[in-house]
């Protein structure tokens, strides 16, 4: 179980107090990494790193357009092969934002490799973001064995967005209109 705010403050500031700071604070980016590798595996399976990669973008996507997991103005559009890998980004953007076929507000196309991204929209204001895979991230993970993937995911939800993606934001005016 993951304490409330007020009262993870409380215990960080008092071990900070007793002088166990440093270890308080590993175990607080240990429990948000362990957060994020449960959300993907109870959506996708288990937490690979294609899978954590789609998490982190809509996680930065909710924040960034000021939405909440679940809201209704939420639009998903994952386009990529239809293969595996490139096919996880889809739910681990799911875990993450709460989209889903059911409510109409997350789709999948298939498209060729080149074409990759995933654009999340808020459907109110017309803002968009378009994330895209970093080609380096795409060669330290593409094609892993099977007992690596775990591990590979975990150091994903640690890796900085910016060594993961790449992200163009398009505010109303340069957005899309889009069916959903």
């Amino acid at each position: 179980m993951v304490p409330s705010r007020p009262h993870l403050l409380i215990s960080i500031c008092l071990l900070l107090l007793a002088g166990n700071g440093e270890s308080v604070l590993a175990q607080q980016s240990n429990s948000s990494t362990d957060v994020t590798l449960e959300a993907v595996a109870s959506i996708h399976g288990m937490a690979g790193p294609f899978a954590v990669a789609g998490y982190r973008m809509g996680s930065r996507a909710l924040r960034e357009l000021n939405l909440q997991r679940g809201d209704f103005a939420l639009s998903v559009v994952h386009e990529s092969p239809a293969q595996v890998q490139w096919s996880c980004v889809v739910d681990g953007v799911q875990a993450a934002t709460g989209a889903s076929l059911g409510k109409l507000n997350l789709r999948f196309e298939t498209v060729p490799i080149n074409q990759m991204v995933t654009i999340i929209k808020n459907r109110k204001t017309g803002e968009e973001l378009r994330f895209k895979l970093k080609p380096e991230f795409v060669r330290a993970f593409l094609n892993l064995p099977e007992d690596q993937l775990a591990s590979a995911g975990a150091k994903v939800a640690d890796l900085s967005d910016s060594t993961i993606f790449i992200e163009e934001h398009l505010g109303k005016e340069h957005a899309k209109p889009q069916g959903n």
